[in-house]
């Protein structure tokens, strides 16, 4: 049970409820700036338990994470004094923006600092899975290996392979530049066609099922909405080439678990590498005991310099709103 924070001493300045614990060096910044109230227990709050921090210590900003449930009952809890929710996150998706809206609230996010860390992963994901890696490396540390053969573990070679990418915004195009390091060729689908600077030759297609055919790797890089929620489900997943690669760094809810797990048992799939899971951390647990399923716990920003960047950014936006300037980040 978490206890409810009391409003520092220190009233002088501006207080910021930080929802969990950040790298030491925004903490420190936080706590130079205003009176900041800090998680160092790292405790998971629920929407309920953040609103009522807020509330017990006056707070004037929330710097909140992807994991908090900020939904209407959440938002309508928070103290009168609360300006801004700035999140450590490009995601917004765990905030009930329309709340917000009508609370009056500015909402800001975290874009640009964590594009190279989360296309790296991607990459990552691809070579992964395409590569058996996860098998190897469970086979090493059950000490099962029993030395070299001509035929074990035989992957997937990038080269010349097919990339589809859904969604070519800044991380999607990142991805595309690594991939093509690795002789790939890259086809995308956007709600808007890139100019050619941007598409440095990939193909574009502007309706997304019509490209599924062509992915010899599927990699998905669009927002978790209404409308997208589980996108991928059985139905799209028949439509890519048998024995694709999927590969999600985007949010775990815009593929259908069950059709994957399908998937990846038949052979429709020959691997999956993923980042993301809906409901996470209870991932759905047919994951865990499949061994062309590539695993990681949503490592995608994990970088000292980008989780710094990304709270510092949070604080830039929150200086602002706080100082009666427009913030830069402002979703809305």
């Amino acid at each position: 049970m978490t206890s409810p924070a009391q409003r520092p001493v220190d009233t002088a300045r501006p207080v910021v409820l930080l929802t969990r614990r950040l790298p030491d060096a925004v903490e420190a910044r936080a706590s130079r700036d205003y009176a900041a109230i800090l998680n160092p227990a790292d405790e998971t709050l629920s929407g309920a338990a953040i609103a009522e921090r807020a509330a017990g210590a006056g707070a004037d900003a929330v710097l909140c994470c992807a994991g908090d449930r900020l939904d209407a009952a959440a938002i309508a809890a928070l103290p009168a004094g609360v300006k801004v929710l700035a999140t450590f996150s490009v995601g917004t998706d765990h905030i009930d923006l329309e709340a917000a809206r009508a609370r009056g609230l500015t909402v800001t996010n975290t874009p640009d600092v964590l594009t190279d860390a989360t296309a790296d992963i991607a990459l990552l994901l691809i070579l992964g899975a395409a590569r058996r890696a996860s098998e190897g490396e469970r086979m090493i540390r059950a000490d099962a290996w029993t030395g070299w053969t001509p035929t074990q573990l035989m992957g997937t070679h990038l080269g010349g392979k097919r990339l589809g990418i859904i969604g070519m915004g800044r991380i999607g195009q990142a991805v595309a530049q690594r991939a093509r390091a690795f002789g790939m060729t890259i086809h995308y689908s956007n709600r808007k066609r890139l100019p050619a600077d941007l598409e440095q030759g990939a193909a574009y297609h502007a309706d997304p099922e019509a490209m599924l055919a062509v992915c010899d790797v599927l990699s998905l890089h669009f927002p978790a909405t209404a409308e997208t929620r589980h996108w991928l489900n059985a139905e799209r997943i028949a439509r890519l080439p048998r024995g694709a690669i999927l590969v999600n760094t985007a949010r775990g809810s815009v593929v259908e678990d069950e059709a994957v797990i399908a998937a990846l048992r038949s052979g429709q799939l020959a691997a999956a590498g993923l980042d993301v899971f809906e409901n996470e951390p209870k991932l759905h647990p047919g994951y865990r005991d499949l061994p062309n399923s590539f695993l990681l716990p949503h490592l995608g920003s994990a970088t000292v310099e980008t989780r710094c960047a990304m709270g510092f950014r949070a604080l830039d936006n929150i200086d602002a709103v706080l100082a009666g300037r427009e913030a830069p980040d402002r979703v809305m």
